[in-house]
Order: structure tokens, then sequence, then C-alpha cells
């Protein structure tokens, strides 16, 4: 089965709203064995989008409109569909009694406008919206299918595993499954990854099968793992297969699994731990205090954190000995060891993170170049420190620092207990000295 995608909305051309839908139902559609074979977007151009939903027609199995469904007269969506079809919109009497309600639960009454929310094209199923109050539908004509779903990223995503997922799984011949895996790496460059890879012969192309792509963001390389097979049990046999091989040459480099939140996982583990952590950031800037306070109920186990950017913060607020400062420097693991142990003491955590290093992209040395960190964790009986040397410009070393420390302080909730040493080592990568936990 072949699919189209049709995205609807001058917002989205002009760049006012980020298009997350291509994304979300290209890889929906991939997993229930239907190829998209085009994405178009088109504004609220009557004549326009009729053109593009005709095409559509005439090239795929299963058309998708997003967008277009609210009460407005630039909302079109529906009525093109219903000229393009040749057929007249009539009211769905029980949508239109589910809007009145929903302002009614509210104290208000429906404003007569919003009663275009509840007309669709005649023969349309009608697919109820939870999340919302704009309806989406389905209609079935000549071996054709259209899906019409709201624009709202909830609403859509809601309306698409409630009502279209189900009805597309009950279709036969779809095809082949897809199935996929991301392994999220930091601290290594993308062509050093594939470096390491061709070596072991799973170097990788994302058209193979398996096929690996690669994704390059600020402080992070993505590995997409992904098998086609008509048995979904064989496909993610498949996926695991790669992604083990993949693993066990850069496992190391790996802080997190698709769309693992590290925060999250940390959180957890100090939950059931009963444990507690502050954290004392130079140059991340109370990055990882924010990341940890994304996390609802982090203040079970988040205590609190310092930005001591200035010497002089790191003396006063942390007790910094001005001889470490004088004889070591602010980026070195004797400075970065001192922060950790006085975020601790100042605030009685169980444990205490210290980040201090050089983003760039000056104040960098030969002898401490840019993308220099260190990383430094304290308990009342584990300490550790870990040098890092980021590749990439100042985001980069700056998000790349946080996605270890978070690497770093899984590994140690993970494995306390084990005997630790002060400073651990990975092997170089391209030449870039990389350092993490055990």
């Amino acid at each position: 089965m072949r699919a189209e995608l049709v995205f609807t909305g001058s917002e989205l051309l002009l760049g006012h709203v980020t298009n997350t839908h291509g994304v979300y139902l290209g890889q929906e559609l991939a997993k229930l064995g239907i190829e998209v074979i085009l994405q178009t977007t088109v504004g609220d151009d009557w004549e326009l989008m009729e053109r593009v939903i005709r095409g559509a027609l005439e090239r795929a199995d299963l058309v998708i409109t997003t967008g277009g469904l609210g009460p407005t007269t630039d909302d079109i969506t529906k009525e093109v569909v219903a000229a393009v079809l040749g057929v007249p919109m009539v009211t769905h009497e029980e949508s239109l009694e589910r809007i009145r309600h929903h302002f009614a639960r509210r104290g208000a009454e429906m404003p007569a406008i919003c009663a275009r929310q509840a007309r669709f094209p005649e023969g349309a199923l009608v697919l109820p919206n939870d999340k919302g109050t704009a309806p989406g539908a389905l209609i079935e004509r000549e071996g054709r299918i259209i899906v019409i779903l709201p624009g709202p990223p909830r609403e859509l995503r809601a309306m698409f595993e409630a009502s279209v997922r189900p009805y597309l799984l009950q279709i036969p011949g779809r095809g082949e499954v897809l199935r996929t895996k991301v392994l999220r790496l930091t601290g290594i460059p993308e062509y050093a990854v594939q470096d390491r890879l061709r070596g072991l012969g799973v170097a990788g192309h994302p058209s193979g099968n398996p096929g690996l792509g690669y994704l390059t963001r600020p402080g992070e390389v993505q590995l997409r793992v992904s098998a086609r097979a008509s048995d979904p049990v064989r496909a993610e046999r498949m996926v695991e297969e790669l992604a083990g091989k993949i693993t066990a040459v850069v496992g190391d480099y790996v802080f997190a699994v698709d769309d693992e939140v590290p925060e999250k996982v940390i959180g957890d583990l100090l939950t059931s731990q009963g444990r507690t952590i502050a954290v004392a950031e130079s140059c991340t800037a109370g990055m990882v205090a924010a990341r940890f306070t994304e996390v609802p109920g982090s203040s079970r186990y988040f205590l609190g954190g310092v930005v001591a950017y200035s010497n002089e913060l790191k003396k006063k607020l942390l007790g910094v000995p001005e001889e470490v400062l004088a004889e070591y420097g602010a980026v070195s693991e004797q400075t970065a060891l001192a922060m950790a142990q006085g975020i601790r003491r100042i605030t009685g955590a169980d444990f205490g993170l210290a980040i201090t290093g050089i983003a760039g992209p000056e104040g960098g040395t030969p002898v401490k170049p840019v993308g220099l960190v260190y990383v430094a964790l304290t308990g009342a009986h584990d300490t550790v420190c870990h040098r890092l040397l980021l590749p990439g410009v100042r985001a980069a070393v700056r998000i790349g620092t946080v996605n270890v420390a978070f690497k770093l302080l899984k590994g140690f909730l993970t494995n306390r207990g084990q005997p630790r040493q002060t400073l651990s080592r990975l092997p170089e990568a391209a030449g870039i000295e990389n350092l993490t936990y055990n």
C-alpha cells in the first residue's frame, strides 16, 4: 500500500509553525507496512489544495490530510475534499451535539461559527476528537482511502492511535513492516563512529535491509537501525542483531536508546534508592539543573544547583580552595572534585555532581583546548572524575557535556558498590580522547 501525506495551512509555509506530522505519520505508517511516497505542504488556497489532493488520489492508495478543520473561513480542507469527490457537505448531528456539550461544560453557549466543525463530506466515517472540538473523517472511494486529521499534534496523534491505526491494521496486503531502534551516542564525532563500524563490516546504509542511518545533532550522534520484513518478529530480530554488533563497538558512547529520557531514568534510580543529588555547574551554566527539573516530581530527589562561573564564586559558594585554583586552574580534575564536594556539603545531598570546562570558541590553550571538560561525582563513599575532550562548537560541547554527565550518573547509580577509579579513560576515537565511566 502506498500513501501520500498532504499538510495544509499557510502557517506551515510561512514558518510560523513547525510541522512535526511528517515524522510521526511516516514512522507510524512504516510500522504498518505502508510506504509513504510523497509529502506535500499546501497553503489555505482552494485551487492549489484541490489540485494537490486530486493528484494524491491518482498516485496513492491512502491519502492523509492534516489541518484545516477549525471553525474559521480559512479552514477549508473538508470542503475541498468534498469538491474533489463530487459530494455535498452534510451535518453530523452527533458531532454537533458533542461540540455543544464541550462549550456547555464551560458554562458557555456554542458560537454559531463552530457548527462548521460538524459538517463533513457525505459518506464520511466521522472520527471523534477526544482532545479537541474538531472531529476528523475517513472516506473510502473507488479503492482509495482519504483520512482527514486535525492539525494540533496532540489531537492528531490521539485520533490516529484511537481510530486510524486500528482501521489500517485490518486492511490486508499492506506490505512489509518496518522496525527501528535509535542508538544515541555522545562524545564522539559522526565520522569516527562510521570509521569504527566500517572496520566491523556494519557501517551500513539507510536503504539496506537491515539499514543503518546517521543523524548528527549538537552533542549527539544518532544511529538509526532499521529492518523490513513481512513478519514483525523477524524485523525486530534483524534490528536487534545489528544493534548488538554496533553496541559491541561503540556502546561506551551510548547514553540513551530511542526516546529514552536520561534525566527521567536517573530520577527513577534516585527515587528507588532513596537518594538525593545537587549540582554545581560552570561551563554548562545550569543546563543539568534545568534538565533535572523538567521531570515532574523531581523535587523528591533534586535539591538544587549552583552556577559558579567565576573563580570567586567557586571559592565563596562552593569552598574551592584558592591554592587548588592557583595550582591547577578552574578547568581541572582537582577543581571539579572540590566543586562536587562543596555542593554536596552545602546542600546535604547524597550525591554532588560538578562540571567545569572550556566550551569555546575562545579560552582554549594547547594544554587545555576548547572542548576540555571535567565531570565529577561524589558520594559518601564514592568519588569519580572524568576528563572529556568533546568535539564540536560551543553548543555541541555544552550539550555533549550534559549527556555525558547523565551517562556517568546512570552508570554510577546502576553499578553502586563496585570498585571505582578516580579517573577513568576510554580508548581514543579518531585522535580525540574521550573519557567516561567504567
